[in-house]
């Protein structure tokens, strides 16, 4: 099986977002710390499409699983 890792900013245009380095530290700061109670895809600031990809990733343990957590701790750091 072949597996490619996706980088920080290729999971943001993935999603849909703006993938500069400006406009994700933005993200990122508007939207953390995101609570632990609170699973990623499940914040509120996601759109039906945009959970449903960063779920399936990390269940699939997709190519995004990487990007997708390094997003989670990103918006956790307090």
């Amino acid at each position: 099986m072949e597996t490619t890792e996706h980088s920080f900013a290729n999971l943001f245009a993935q999603l849909g977002l703006a993938n500069d380095e400006e406009s994700i530290q933005a993200f990122i700061q508007e939207h953390s710390p995101l609570h632990d109670s609170i699973d990623l895809h499940c914040a509120p600031f996601w759109t039906v499409a945009q959970a449903n990809m960063i779920r399936e990733s990390l269940k699939a343990d997709s190519d995004w699983a990487i990007a997708v957590d390094q997003l989670n701790v990103s918006l956790r750091a307090r």
